[in-house]
């Protein structure tokens, strides 16, 4: 079993390291154990009522959308979808509808696995405080506690028509003081007066999400030592992933700068208006190569389907062509100069990619959640 509690660990016993403007990449294996901020120690009472929370609709507005929604085991923790269908919606994956009427817009980016978001914000062979993790592709949350809240208060998200984001997470809490299982559940927790509050709720999720974690895949049996673990040909395209410049921008441990880069991804026709990005730059964060079996389509509105699409999409933006009208060639992330990719390439390098999918992670669904409403939401 992985080990959720507090702890330092070595990010890999190997590492592979590539020169880049007198800076060192180390890419390693991820680390065996996982940290928790100081102020949220993890503890199995506190893993247990953030997994009913994750998957209990009674967090959302309208209660017909839970975390579990957007983020399924089945789907690992993301969802096949370009983007998401909030509130108002039914169904699962490729198959959700919005309900007749709806004035609930799409959510406005993909989402996010949150496969190994454990390890958001480590680098290299440094240390890795989750208490200051980057999160969302806007880099708007910065730790797991601050992020699980936020979609309870987005309007296309969770929240909906029937609270305002100030209303919601005081009724969200009193619809839960409602439930004698979940007080019970709450006071075992965290062991202290008034425990069931919005801090709490927060601490809870992320520490069940402190669970999911896949850091077992060919490549971290490869970086701490097994030399079979790859195939030659994986190890073939793990060199033209360096050489062509994608690790400028993804590199480390979960394959991540966790920088804002400005590329030109194409935008998505879903959406009614354009997605400005971070600072209305266009800019988005460096996403994770991790698992990416599990989190088609990419980028952050999922525009491209396949793997081979994002690889065209660089090397075409390599070339210097205008792929969104809106994102000139000189407001452009410098690191596009450097790239040098050629479609010859790509299959190698794709057949590497794969070599950082691990699916053994959690994947348990409660069979109720204590609201007794259906778990995961209407997803049916």
């Amino acid at each position: 079993m992985l080990s959720i509690l507090a702890c330092r660990d070595k990010v890999s016993e190997k590492t592979v390291t590539l020169k880049k403007n007198k800076d060192t990449l180390v890419f390693g294996a991820l680390p065996r154990k996982v940290k928790s901020p100081k102020y949220n120690l993890s503890s199995k009472e506190k893993v247990d009522l953030g997994r009913l929370l994750f998957f209990d609709p009674i967090l959302s507005g309208d209660k017909d959308v839970a975390c579990a929604t957007c983020h399924h085991p089945s789907t690992g923790y993301s969802e096949f979808l370009d983007i998401s269908i909030g509130v108002n919606g039914t169904g699962f994956g490729s198959k959700r509808r919005f309900n007749t009427p709806n004035d609930i817009p799409f959510v406005k980016r993909n989402a996010h696995t949150i496969i190994n978001t454990a390890f958001n914000g480590l680098e290299k062979e440094k240390d890795y405080n989750p208490e200051s993790a980057p999160m969302f592709w806007d880099v708007r949350a910065n730790s797991l506690e601050e992020q699980a809240l936020m979609p309870i208060k987005t309007f296309e998200e969770m929240r909906g028509h029937n609270f305002s984001e100030e209303e919601i997470l005081l009724k969200v809490v009193e619809r839960l003081k409602n439930i004698p299982e979940y007080v019970a559940l709450f006071d075992k927790a965290f062991k202290e007066e008034n425990s069931l509050n919005i801090e709490n709720i927060g601490k809870a999720i992320s520490s069940f999400e402190r669970t999911i974690v896949a850091n077992n895949s060919r490549f971290d049996q490869y970086m701490r030592g097994d030399e079979d673990a790859i195939m030659l040909s994986e190890k073939e395209g793990f060199a033209l992933f360096k050489k062509v410049g994608c690790a400028n921008c993804h590199n480390g441990p979960m394959f991540s700068d966790y920088k804002i880069h400005v590329l030109g991804v194409p935008e998505n026709k879903k959406l009614n208006e354009l997605d400005l990005g971070t600072e209305e730059s266009f800019g988005f964060r460096t996403a994770s190569l991790r698992n990416l079996r599990f989190s088609a389509p990419y980028m952050h509105n999922g525009t491209f389907v396949s793997l081979q699409k994002v690889l065209e999409f660089y090397e075409d933006i390599a070339n210097n062509k205008i792929t969104n009208p809106n994102v000139s060639l000189t407001s452009r992330d410098p690191f596009v100069d450097q790239l040098d990719l050629s479609v010859k390439e790509m299959s190698l390098i794709i057949s590497f990619l794969n070599t950082l999918n691990d699916e053994y992670f959690p994947k348990d669904i409660p069979e109720t959640v204590p609201s007794g409403l259906s778990v995961s939401g209407n997803i049916k």
